[in-house]
């Protein structure tokens, strides 16, 4: 039987009732179908036994529906699933490319030692989607948005808003995520209810990836706090919005933003830190929208219109027959 070409499987976990978009893959697909591609995923079955398993039949039951094979996996034991996914596509022959989910500048730097032939893709972003607006005296709001596990370090952000509201007690933060279950949320409550600050953090929890824009156009200030990371999308759909950004100084953050440029960058668990530099936004408008500006232009270079291109060509290079060429780009 013939393969379909410009055809490619996903494989990774795409766990429902999430759509397809909601995940880095699966919103790849959509978007290569739109331009032509036939596309399947494989798994969305629930459970850490169910989903490898699904992986494997799935990779061997559609082997005549596609080219080429996109193995995408970030953790844990998904990477068992992955290496037997792929022992299946060599017995079949079927090229594939096994990807990082948070591809950048940082992780390329800190992996070179391992293997020489890393691409870098990164994560992209809509960029239409967030409408840029500079924001005016006074910046009053803060925006936290990411998962409430103790990596993200979310009690900080309550410190930070304690320190702030000795000065400025109009000052409210807005803290967006899932609970991941590790007792950060708890703890980050009870710090804020210690602080006397409980009335001036609101935790709407979880919200549709959709939504995300919305929230982040209230807010007038972004806090990231995490100890540890690569490219956060949180911190780039903030710069898209026009919220000018205060991070911790950790992982991929200097190789996504300039501090002083793009944002302000600040020692990791560093309370004291990180409020002066919100104070010092608040004090200095223009810096603000220039932050907020710079930062913008940088995201620019992560739209779907710039990456998808770049994905279309690698695909096509290690797709038999096709005789496309790879410039392998750093």
């Amino acid at each position: 039987m013939t393969t379909v070409p410009r055809s490619v499987l996903f494989v990774g976990a795409f766990p429902r009732p999430a759509g397809l978009d909601r995940y880095a893959s699966g919103d790849l697909a959509l978007r290569l179908e739109s331009r032509g591609w036939t596309t399947r995923v494989t798994s969305s079955r629930p459970g850490r036994l169910a989903r490898p398993w699904n992986m494997l039949i799935e990779t061997w039951r559609a082997r005549h529906q596609y080219a080429v094979a996109c193995v995408d996996v970030f953790s844990g034991p998904a990477f068992l699933g992955a290496e037997a996914a792929c022992a299946v596509l060599r017995r079949l022959g079927k090229p594939y490319t096994l990807i990082l989910t948070c591809p950048s500048h940082y992780l390329l730097t800190e992996m070179r030692s391992m293997r020489t032939d890393l691409v870098l893709l990164p994560n992209p972003l809509d960029v239409a989607r967030y409408a840029f607006h500079e924001r005016r005296p006074l910046l009053r709001h803060l925006v936290w948005l990411r998962a409430f596990h103790e990596t993200y370090n979310p009690e900080l952000a309550v410190e930070v808003l304690g320190r702030i509201r000795k000065q400025y007690d109009d000052v409210r933060l807005i803290m967006i995520g899932p609970d991941k279950g590790d007792g950060s949320l708890q703890k980050t409550r009870r710090t804020a209810k210690k602080l006397g600050i409980d009335e001036a953090v609101t935790f709407p929890g979880a919200v549709p990836k959709l939504d995300v824009p919305n929230h982040l156009s209230r807010g007038d200030i972004f806090l990231n706090t995490t100890n540890c990371d690569n490219t956060p999308v949180s911190v780039m759909e903030a710069m898209a919005c026009g919220l000018p950004v205060v991070s911790t100084n950790v992982g991929g953050i200097p190789y996504l933003v300039e501090d002083g440029e793009s944002a302000l960058l600040t020692p990791p668990a560093d309370a004291e830190a990180m409020s002066n530099a919100v104070v010092r936004l608040m004090h200095e408008p223009i810096l603000a929208r220039r932050l907020a500006r710079n930062g913008r232009q940088r995201v620019e270079a992560f739209d779907w219109s710039v990456v998808l291109p770049r994905w279309e060509r690698l695909l096509e290079s290690v797709t038999p027959g096709f005789g496309a060429h790879w410039d392998h780009e750093p």
